[in-house]
């Protein structure tokens, strides 16, 4: 009994080492934003320019992509919602740099940018207050088990992300710093 244990435990523990899983990366983000992916408002001066994104490994079944920017350390009480995109195909593993400029020719066609927390549909960059610690925004990639998310352009991100998390497969997540004198 004891040798068939041990096999099991080790037919575990190889299939554990080799999986694959869902991941997100940027070739534009490291630790902290560089001035380009911050805001060009509420008192900073960067580009607002959305960072570039690519995800590998989505789980089977997946049938669309939706991806997020919350910033949980926003004086707000509930945090705040920089970016909430949904109804990316399936087919598209990649959101280049600029896509979150709801008038970019880089955007995927069909997707919805939804409304972030500022009321403007797309991306807004971070610009936390001067003199908070270095906040941290949370950049997520969903895979969704639908084709259309269900939510409209005008939902808000709250509502968006509950539908987000019943819809999803699973998720992805890549944690990026700013902060302001």
């Amino acid at each position: 009994m004891k040798k068939i244990i041990a096999l099991i435990c080790f037919a575990v523990s190889y299939t554990a080492l080799h999986a694959q899983t869902f991941t997100l990366a940027s070739n534009d983000l490291g630790g902290q934003f560089t001035n380009e992916f911050v805001a060009g408002n509420f008192g900073c001066n960067g580009s607002n320019r959305s960072p570039e994104l690519h995800w590998t490994n989505p789980p089977a079944g997946t049938k669309s992509f939706a991806v997020t920017m919350y910033d949980p350390d926003a004086p707000t009480g509930s945090g705040f919602w920089h970016w909430v995109v949904t109804d990316i195909p399936a087919a598209i593993s990649q959101l280049t740099a600029g896509a979150g400029n709801s008038n970019s020719k880089f955007a995927p066609a069909g997707i919805i940018q939804h409304m972030n927390d500022t009321g403007a549909a797309g991306y807004q960059g971070p610009c936390p207050p001067s003199g908070d610690a270095p906040h941290r925004y949370i950049v997520t990639v969903y895979a969704l088990k639908s084709e259309k998310l269900g939510a409209p352009a005008s939902a808000t991100a709250a509502l968006t992300g509950f539908m987000l998390n019943k819809a999803a497969l699973a998720k992805a997540s890549i944690i990026v710093y700013c902060g302001r004198p």
